[in-house]
């Protein structure tokens, strides 16, 4: 979920082209259609919000990628359903309360790539993730995490180590 604050006020998105793209600097990528209202936000105030949804919060993730920031006030349909949000620290957005990770984020490139434009921004604070689990969106359904699946045994490991080994350039 991106939040933003700007010329459409207070608003949320369901983005699912978001990504963790550097450690040192921690700086994040979201791809966001240039007619959102999310765009134009990001534009003007060159800040964001960046909130994982927990599993529970398929709502939330519903009513902010199936409605327009243009049209419709999701911040406060949310609110009238019992969502929760809080001001963040550094910037001016709002940010999911009890969401599994939140993240501020300031501006410092603007790519149009496509039919989209990739906004990065820096990490400017950054929340204790909670332990909640984290929402999946895959083939326009709501997943959880299931069961672990666990790495290759030593033997196996051992083998690759050895395939890899005999391969080098």
């Amino acid at each position: 979920l991106i939040t933003s604050n700007g010329p459409y006020g207070h608003d949320i998105m369901a983005a699912e082209w978001t990504h963790h793209v550097s450690y040192k600097p921690g700086l994040i990528a979201v791809c966001i259609n240039p007619n959102d209202a999310t765009h134009a936000n990001i534009s003007k105030t060159k800040e964001f919000g960046v909130n994982l949804c927990a599993y529970e919060q398929n709502v939330i993730s519903s009513i902010s990628g199936g409605n327009s920031g243009k049209s419709v006030n999701k911040i406060k349909a949310l609110k009238e359903l019992g969502v929760k949000f809080f001001k963040a620290k550094k910037i001016d957005v709002l940010m999911v309360e009890d969401s599994a990770l939140q993240i501020e984020c300031r501006l410092i490139k603007k790519i149009k790539l496509g039919d989209h434009t990739t906004f990065v921004g820096e990490v400017v604070e950054a929340y204790p993730p909670s332990n909640k689990e984290p929402l999946i969106y895959h083939n326009q359904k709501y997943w959880k995490l299931g069961d672990n699946i666990p790495k290759p045994s030593q033997k196996e490991i051992e083998k690759i180590k050895s395939v890899v080994e005999k391969h080098k350039k």
